[in-house]
């Protein structure tokens, strides 16, 4: 590694720790306030709608954050995108104050600050590209997914210390100290040397939006590679969506706590895995038999009442999913032209994301008036499927859970046989090879 490509993965690294802190406040925020709304109507869908909240403006808006990111100064989108995610946060510690806060007032503090988000993320990404080699993409990308884990692995773990010992309101204090922290590191790190800025011609955001569509589909295996992902997120947002619902009607609040930061602690395992060994080939096949692995895993969370038991396999599904992650990201990013990758990035997770707003839109529903009932002592499933994985509260979420473990392991066999996906590992990829004449000149 030349000194200057060791500069610019120093500068990642700061930037990144600045993100990690950010999304454990994050992390507490949302694990603070699921807990309080279910222990205030017992209901999943009550607790599926703070989740609603936080994803659905981004995915409204990514596209338009993603023609920003390619036209304007990435850092710059970043710093704006964490401050304005703190204005949400104030929202609902102002009502709190006051008393006697309602729901709507909740969500829609949620939902304000996770409307910034649609700006940070798609600039978040392009940056890597910005400031990093082909070659150490799949390290930045185990050390990405290892801070997004922190919002399963420590901040479930913080906020039960955390309510222990103080109100719920100064949780949002604490998370809008974390973004001015992301922030002040991005506005530190101002100057990206050996990088040069693509000036891009002015025109509508529409057009640069049809740009971005025509760039991402153009290639059918990435198209195939995306549409996959989005079905895998329908059932991984299911996930998301009951566990916690799940898990409260097995054991107490702290219990629940600690089992879902002993689960994340599995990407911890696999995201430093791949953040020091890389993984340099074979993608595809590393996808497929990570993927096909983790349904089996995610199958088993929903066959025992044993809380040992869920947490073990809770522990190696999360295990698998730097594996997954990190094998659709450089796949993607090595086909995708990079001057262009804000724009491509975006559209990608509005598609892949539809998968699990869908499923936050159904999973409250499907839980509180299908599932569960059918597994309650004289539901129509009590003497067949009751048998073997248990009767009462949330075991129609186990049912779900066992469904949607095996349909995900039969979308690991249809990916290895797609031959488009395959050929996406023979291509050494338009955005690889940009990345390095544009951006890599002076190493």
């Amino acid at each position: 590694m030349t000194d200057n490509s060791q500069n610019l993965y120093s500068k990642f690294l700061f930037i990144w720790f600045g993100q990690f802190i950010s999304i454990i406040g994050s992390g507490l925020t949302i694990f603070s306030l699921g807990i309080y709304v279910y222990q205030q109507t017992g209901t999943a869908s009550s607790y599926v709608f703070i989740l609603m909240c936080a994803f659905l403006p981004p995915f409204l808006l990514k596209p338009y954050g993603g023609i920003l990111a390619d036209r304007h100064d990435r850092r710059l989108m970043m710093i704006l995108g964490d401050s304005g995610s703190t204005l949400g946060l104030l929202f609902i510690f102002i009502m709190m104050l006051k008393g006697n806060i309602e729901l709507w007032q909740i969500y829609l503090g949620i939902a304000i600050s996770s409307t910034f988000s649609a700006f940070q993320d798609p600039a978040y990404k392009a940056l890597i590209t910005d400031l990093l080699p082909e070659n150490q993409y799949a390290k930045a990308s185990g050390l990405v997914q290892l801070a997004s884990s922190a919002q399963y692995l420590i901040s479930p773990f913080l906020a039960g210390i955390i309510l222990t010992i103080m109100d719920i309101k100064f949780v949002f204090l604490i998370d809008v100290a974390t973004f001015l922290i992301a922030s002040s590191i991005v506005i530190w790190i101002r100057n990206i040397s050996g990088i040069t800025q693509i000036t891009k011609p002015e025109q509508n955001n529409m057009a640069d939006l049809k740009e971005g569509i025509q760039e991402f589909s153009k290639n059918r295996g990435v198209v195939n590679l995306v549409i996959t992902t989005m079905f895998v997120l329908f059932f991984v947002g299911l996930l998301q969506s009951l566990i916690i619902p799940m898990l409260l009607n097995l054991t107490t609040v702290k219990a629940a706590g600690i089992t879902q930061s002993i689960c994340a602690s599995g990407i911890l395992i696999g995201s430093l895995f791949i953040g020091v060994f890389g993984n340099k080939n074979k993608y595809v096949k590393t996808l497929s038999i990570s993927l096909f692995i983790s349904g089996i895993f995610f199958a088993n969370l929903g066959f025992s009442t044993n809380i040992a038991y869920v947490t073990l396999a809770g522990f190696l599904f999360f295990a698998t999913l730097p594996f997954i992650n990190t094998s659709i990201e450089v796949l993607i990013r090595k086909n995708i032209d990079n001057s262009k990758q804000g724009r491509v990035w975006s559209i990608i997770s509005m598609v892949t994301y539809l998968g699990s707003i869908i499923a936050f839109a159904v999973a409250g529903f499907l839980a509180d008036k299908i599932f569960n009932p059918l597994l309650e002592p004289e539901g129509l499933l009590s003497e067949t499927a009751g048998s073997i994985i248990g009767v009462g509260e949330s075991r129609g979420i186990a049912l779900m859970f066992i469904i949607s473990g095996l349909m995900i392991s039969i979308i690991a066999l249809l990916i290895w046989k797609n031959k488009k996906i395959k050929e996406l590992e023979n291509i050494e990829g338009q955005g690889s090879e940009l990345s390095q004449n544009k951006y890599y000149v002076e190493m």
